[in-house]
């Protein structure tokens, strides 16, 4: 069963929301004021974009908390939804129950990952559900409830999600989740709600990104030798190169700029004299 993600529902309007949040924190005028100044527009759709953007900037997140996103999500396996229920904050879930929820004919939905695949032994994994689904039968048949019978299942076993999530847990979540070192199904995952947040407010989701993305940290924190390993580790500084930097500011050993430096420099800004074609 293929993964699928579907955003249900989102706030009305999370840019004005956003704005609303940050101008009751910044500004004399009440809240009501500032919606009528909206609502007339005397403060434009431009201007509220502008002011969320440098708030944003200041690492003032609680605003975020007032924007949230209502997600369909089918297809994931019990191995990512024990992953995925560990992000608490922010997030309210409503999964699938394998007590309410019985497998007719010992048939469940599941997940082969790729690399078996190519390991070739997706034909043995698969025999090996078929007997545990037929076992799952027996077990029903003889009396045993749905909730001990699924204690046959394994990981790989399908499962679906309704969420709401607020901006600021979701941020977090693609922080941790698009990084290359997440597990492959819950990064698929990730990236499938950033494209459906892209779809209605693409400010907001072009924010959604790996930690070390240039509107996050624009570092990577991971340990040194999973940043070499990163496919796109070049693309950003591992944060030991700015520690060394600072350290190297701080102890005063960073080389000040030389008099031929600086030659240099206004050398390269003076127009070259034309040379006569070769």
């Amino acid at each position: 069963m293929a993964i699928a993600v579907t955003l249900l529902s989102h706030s009305p309007d999370p840019i004005r929301s956003l704005y609303m949040a940050y101008r009751t924190c910044y500004s004399s005028l009440t809240p009501q004021q500032v919606a009528a100044r909206i609502a007339d527009e005397r403060i434009s759709r431009e201007t509220m974009l502008a002011f969320v953007e440098e708030r944003l900037k200041t690492g003032h997140t609680s605003p975020l908390e007032q924007v949230w996103f209502e997600f369909a999500i089918s297809g994931v396996s019990r191995a990512f939804s024990h992953q995925f229920v560990r992000h608490r904050v922010g997030i309210s879930f409503e999964q699938q129950s394998q007590r309410y929820v019985t497998y007719k004919g010992g048939r469940f939905p599941y997940t082969v990952p790729e690399t078996v695949e190519k390991a070739g032994l997706a034909g043995e994994m698969e025999r090996l559900f078929e007997e545990a689904g037929a076992l799952y039968e027996r077990m029903v048949a003889a009396g045993v409830p749905a909730e001990d019978a699924r204690f046959l299942l394994p990981h790989a076993t399908n499962t679906n999600f309704k969420v709401t999530v607020n901006l600021q847990s979701l941020l977090h979540i693609c922080d941790l989740r698009l990084c290359t070192r997440a597990q492959w199904e819950f990064r698929k995952v990730a990236a499938l709600m950033r494209a459906e947040v892209m779809k209605v407010e693409p400010v907001l989701g072009r924010m959604l990104q790996p930690k070390c993305g240039e509107r996050r940290l624009g570092y990577c924190d991971e340990e040194y030798e999973a940043w070499e390993a990163c496919p796109i580790g070049r693309v950003r500084p591992h944060k030991e190169v700015l520690f060394k930097v600072y350290e190297s500011y701080r102890r005063g050993e960073l080389q000040p700029l030389r008099d031929e430096d600086f030659r240099t420099i206004e050398s390269a800004a003076e127009p070259q004299p034309d040379r006569p074609p070769g």
